[in-house]
């Protein structure tokens, strides 16, 4: 008895420990255009792929790090161009900047869908 008790209430550490970790980008986003964006993890890193609009399919997005903040490439899809690029995530909210060089940037605001 004691044993499945010790058994039971590691497994839901376990759980709550995972549930936990999930990091707030993870998940999918109405972008500026309407379209959705799923965020989710691949390989070391979080991708950002399209699943609705006119480019469906087309992975848009590869950042890194912790915590609702991250870096990485961001592409715009109607251009083909890549960018250096940044999300930060607040609440339901997430607020992706694409820059040149670090000083010509364009910033659009997401929302968890």
């Amino acid at each position: 008895m004691i044993r499945t008790l010790i058994m039971t209430a590691a497994l839901a550490v376990g759980v709550a420990g995972t549930a936990a970790a999930a990091e707030p980008i993870v998940g999918n986003w109405k972008t500026a255009t309407g379209a959705t964006a799923e965020i989710a993890p691949c390989g070391g890193a979080y991708c950002v792929t399209l699943k609705t609009g006119k480019f469906v399919g087309k992975r848009i997005g590869n950042l890194t790090g912790t915590g609702g903040n991250y870096s990485g490439e961001i592409t715009d899809p109607e251009t083909d161009k890549t960018y250096s690029g940044s999300g930060a995530v607040d609440g339901n909210s997430l607020k992706m900047k694409g820059c040149v060089l670090k000083v010509l940037c364009k910033t659009q605001t997401w929302s968890r869908l």
